[in-house]
């Protein structure tokens, strides 16, 4: 039984092998010259100036919550759609009572992000 795994096993020991040997040898063969533009702190393109403390606007956060909000509705309701007839059929009248539930807190998501001024686009 274990007989048959020992291909696996050694590709698997194989490609080990072959991530470690590269990535030592890229770091004594490769370049290494070190200056001060590359060992300073990087954030975005942007050099950073200021504190840590900073705030940031909540309409950075609402984008983000638009994105997922809309993510989680595409992805949980076009299968949803598409298999409608065939849940229906099985489950009766609380498959859409379940959605409608699913998509009543959704929407909550986007009522706060309305209330917060997000589609007010400057």
């Amino acid at each position: 039984m274990v007989a048959t795994y020992i291909p696996l096993f050694l590709v698997l020991l194989f490609a080990l092998i072959f991530a470690v040997v590269t990535v030592f040898t890229s770091g004594i063969i490769g370049p290494q010259r070190p200056n001060a533009e590359k060992l300073s702190t990087y954030e975005s393109g942007m050099k950073p100036i200021g504190t840590t403390r900073e705030r940031i606007s909540i309409k950075y956060y609402l984008v983000a919550m638009f994105f997922i909000i809309f993510d989680l509705e595409v992805i949980f309701i076009y299968p949803w759609a598409v298999q409608f007839k065939v849940l229906f059929a099985e489950y009766g009248i609380s498959v859409f009572y379940s959605m409608l539930v699913f998509l009543v807190v959704l929407e909550l998501g986007f009522l706060y992000a309305y209330k917060k001024g997000g589609f007010k686009w400057d």
